[in-house]
């Protein structure tokens, strides 16, 4: 294949980068192969919410997936990932909502379906964003396969697992508590609604008697709340029937303040005796388990307020005010009219919105749930098969599991107006239900249920019916279903992890996927979690544009153990656009020396010289190495043992090794080099392509090369015949010399290119044959005027000495520094030594100070003074020694 311009003197990652993805998309290199005798390998994206830009979550999710498809299609899987996204309910609503109020308008201003043709014109937008960032992340998707949650495909899905399960009876519609946005005004489900600490207060109220009864002397009891506002829905008091204290009230009617209405204190297991006064007021339509004690008693369900939570008709001369103003309104009165009895403030973990940010509320409704015991009791019996999906890191199953196990019923309706509208139709006249894939034939006389499906009802089936289900004979759902690998956040195995794989198992007997591999957060350098309140955000964009995406995907890719959170650095990524350029640099040089070479060649092994055994040797473990960790998602390692071996082995090594042979006369000896050059560069470029595609394509289409991309290019395998240990053992101890004759030169702050004398004194005799054949490498590192190897090597007394395994090696001193110059400082030490020796002498002499001054004060200055003494005494015998060779 004819190779591309030649590579510029400078790294310049923009000019890399720009324009190489259309070129893939182009030449369709990120389509499946269509090799049917070739092993099948899946990836369905987790599709990203059109409600804004990525973030660096996503970079680091999408990185993964894509070192994953990019490695087994270069190892000649055929390969399938499957692009979508997600239309997220509540949260694009709320986005389209929010942009809607800044203009001045409502949803309900412009009707359902003007609203919905609004959210789909936002969806288009953003839509084409995050296209644009994908392409900018070099992810190599098939897009002809891509997919979007409303789709017409995905909405049939969606139809059919709803009736069925209704069929089953497994969804079924009734009046429960649910927690509420009054914000969106629609159901959340549990894993919806997160927990934070708010200030609050308990207020202790009187409920009096309402026939004169008396209790401790008083003819009231004392109830705590934290939550005055709901009182006008107060249907009982409950106390529990083993507690001694309130045996005799049990059935004894009270009056609820403000509202003056009569109520029972009745008897229930729910109340914790040991829990406050062991009494609590019960609240059906705004406490759950109010609502089951209610159920138990047969209780009246009294709601208070209207969806957007202010007080509605039942709740007095209050009706119309917002929930906040009605406490403060109401805590008002119970104080003026005697009821209340003692406020106490505390702080206590309270309900928000995940998508809004509010306060939620526990209310009655009419919603939609699944039965979820039994769809929950075989996922986790599924787990003991052969069909399991493998949790990485292991420990995550746990979570799953002990979530599956104490799992509620999900609600799964929303008070919304975009997505997955519920297919069921209740008949004008009669009120008859009808649930099916299809409106009734006379729609005219049926009405459609007004709510949406929560967005992981059609999440849960991403897996499948992106492949085409519910057609079985779908091609792709036959070939790639179940898939490989799930890549996603360890935070979102309750929300979409687990409701994959019951939705999977229920629908298609199988698991969804094999692995799933589960990364953390996103966290800035301070290791606090990125969020626009902080203002903390990386855009992942910015990154790109600054140091280039090649940098960016190395850091997400090798700077983390799976399951672990990770700060973003800058400092990270400099360091990975530094290696990238140090392999640029040591790419230009290698393609410079290679002439008109049309492909790399191995050379016979008979001709390889110890530095070209080596190299392939390692080069071979290295392969093995990066193939073992990609299959056990040990990123880092991989990263690590790639950074190792090009930057240390090749570039700092084998490369300049090659200068020796190419600056040489031998012909043979020099094209031998070259090919071996190129041939380990390819096999680099090849390993490292999964991580840094734009970079590696571009070195690898500019030296000599087989195929039109590196994209589909093979993969390196193993090579037994390049295992090597006696090459790496013996170059091991090469570069072991030469370290340590690199090391005594800097300790005497000599230049590295002086020639000196060496003598290197040793009894192995392998280790001796090893020095004296590579002696030209030795001549060419070491720079050695006279060098002397054997048993018998005496080194002179004035010199200075380093130790590697078998061998000492001493270069005498006159040899690294300039005799009268090293005189001269050395007696500029002994003067100043002595200045420091005298000082100390005159300052303990001193009765006042070492009478006066603290023990350990007295005891430095002695210390001090011994170090000086030692000091000048070797400083006073290295200057006799050096004087004496003169």
């Amino acid at each position: 294949m004819a190779k591309e311009t030649e590579m510029s003197t400078k790294y310049d990652h923009n000019a890399v980068e720009s324009g190489r993805y259309e070129k893939w998309l182009e030449q369709d290199v990120f389509k499946p192969s269509g090799d049917k005798k070739a092993k099948p390998y899946s990836i369905v994206l987790p599709p990203p919410n059109v409600t804004g830009k990525l973030h660096l979550g996503h970079a680091w999710d999408t990185t993964l997936q894509d070192m994953l498809i990019r490695q087994k299609r270069m190892l000649g899987y055929d390969t399938l990932w499957v692009p979508g996204m997600d239309h997220a309910g509540i949260a694009t609503q709320a986005k389209v909502e929010a942009k809607l109020r800044d203009q001045g308008v409502s949803r309900y201003d412009l009707g359902r379906e003007k609203f919905v043709d609004k959210v789909w014109e936002w969806k288009d937008e953003y839509a084409a964003t995050i296209k644009k960032q994908w392409a900018k992340m070099g992810l190599s998707l098939d897009y002809s396969r891509e997919r979007f949650t409303l789709d017409d495909g995905l909405s049939e899905a969606v139809r059919k697992v709803f009736v069925d399960l209704y069929n089953q009876g497994l969804i079924y519609r009734g009046e429960y508590i649910i927690n509420w946005d009054p914000q969106a005004q629609t159901a959340l489900s549990d894993i919806e609604v997160i927990h934070k600490d708010d200030k609050g207060a308990f207020y202790h109220v009187k409920y009096p008697f309402v026939d004169g009864t008396t209790f401790d002397g008083k003819d009231y009891i004392e109830i705590a709340t934290t939550r005055p506002e709901t009182m006008f829905g107060d249907v009982a008091v409950a106390v529990n029937p083993s507690d001694e204290r309130y045996k005799d009230i049990v059935g004894k009617k009270i009056m609820v303040p403000l509202v003056q209405r009569e109520i029972p204190i009745i008897a229930d297991q729910y109340v914790d005796p040991e829990f406050g006064t062991g009494m609590v007021k019960i609240t059906p339509a705004h406490d759950p388990n109010d609502f089951k004690v209610g159920n138990r008693h047969d209780l009246k369900r009294i709601n208070t307020m209207n969806g957007d939570a202010t007080m509605n008709e039942n709740a007095g001369k209050y009706v119309g005010m917002d929930r906040f103003d009605a406490r403060k309104a109401m805590v008002a009165d119970l104080e003026d009219q005697g009821y209340m009895l003692k406020i106490d403030p505390i702080v206590h973990s309270v309900g928000h919105s995940e998508r809004t940010g509010v306060q939620v509320e526990s209310r009655l409704s009419t919603q939609w749930f699944v039965k979820m015991q039994p769809l929950a009791d075989r996922a986790v019996k599924n787990q003991s098969t052969d069909d399991k999906v493998n949790f990485v890191p292991e420990r995550f199953e746990n979570t799953f599991t002990q979530w599956m196990d104490n799992i509620h019923d999900w609600v799964i309706s929303r008070q919304l107006w975009w997505g997955h509208r519920i297919p069921a139709w209740y008949n004008k006249q009669t009120g008859e239900m009808y649930v099916g894939m299809e409106a009734p034939k006379d729609a005219e006389n049926w009405e459609q249920d007004p709510d949406v499906l929560d967005t992981w009802f059609s999440s849960a089936l991403w897996p499948f019916s992106t492949l085409g289900w519910p057609d079985e004979n779908s091609e792709d759902f036959k070939r790639y279903f179940p898939t490989n690998t799930l890549v996603t956040g360890y935070d979102i195995i309750f929300f979409w992890v687990s409701r994959m794989i019951f939705q999977s198992l229920t629908f298609t007997d199988r698991r969804p996927f094999k692995d799933v591999l589960l990364h953390g957060l996103m966290r800035d350098a301070q290791g606090r979690k990125m969020s626009k309140s902080l203002g903390n955000g990386i855009d992942p964009m910015d990154v790109i544009d600054k140091y280039g995406v090649d940098a960016l995907r190395w850091f997400l890719a090798t700077g983390n153990t799976a399951g672990q959170d990770v700060r973003f650095s800058y400092e990270k990524i400099e360091a990975a656009w530094n290696f990238i350029n140090k392999l640029w640099n040591a790419s230009r040089y290698v393609i410079m020396n290679l002439g008109d070479m049309e492909k790399p060649e191995l050379p016979d092994s008979s001709e390889w010289n110890l530095a070209d055994k080596w190299i392939l040797s390692k080069l071979n473990s290295v392969v093995n190495q990066v193939t073992d960790h990609f299959e056990k998602y040990n990123f880092g390692e991989a990263g690590r043992a790639l950074y190792d071996f090009i930057w240390n082995d090749f570039c700092d090594w084998y490369i300049e090794m090659s200068k020796e042979t190419l600056t040489g006369d031998d012909e043979k000896a020099k094209n031998n080099t070259r090919n071996i050059l190129a041939y380990t560069l390819d096999k680099i470029l090849k390993l490292m392509h999964p991580m840094m595609p734009f970079v590696t394509e571009k070195i690898w289409l500019t030296m000599p090369h087989e195929g039109e991309s590196i994209v589909v290019a093979p993969y390196p395998v193993n090579h037994d015949e390049f295992k090597d240990a006696k090459a790496e053992k013996d170059m091991a101890a090469l570069i072991e010399l030469i370290k340590v004759v690199r090391n005594i030169r800097s300790q005497a702050n000599a230049p590295m290119s002086s020639s000196i004398d060496l003598l290197v004194k040793t009894d192995n005799d392998d280790l001796k044959n090893i020095f004296e054949e590579n002696k030209h490498y030795i001549d060419r590192f070491c720079h050695p005027k006279e060098l002397s190897i054997g048993s018998d090597v005496v080194a002179p007394k004035l010199a200075m000495t380093g130790i590697m395994t078998d061998a000492e090696i001493s270069i005498p001193l006159a040899e690294l520094v300039d005799l009268d110059e090293e005189i001269a400082r050395i007696e500029k030490e002994i003067e100043n030594y002595t200045f420091e020796v005298q000082r100390a002498e005159k300052k303990l002499a001193n009765k006042k100070f070492v009478d006066n001054a603290p023990e350990q004060v007295v005891n430095a200055e002695k210390e001090k003074q011994a170090d000086n003494q030692s000091k000048l005494d070797a400083a006073k015998q290295r200057l006799e020694e050096i004087k004496s060779q003169k």
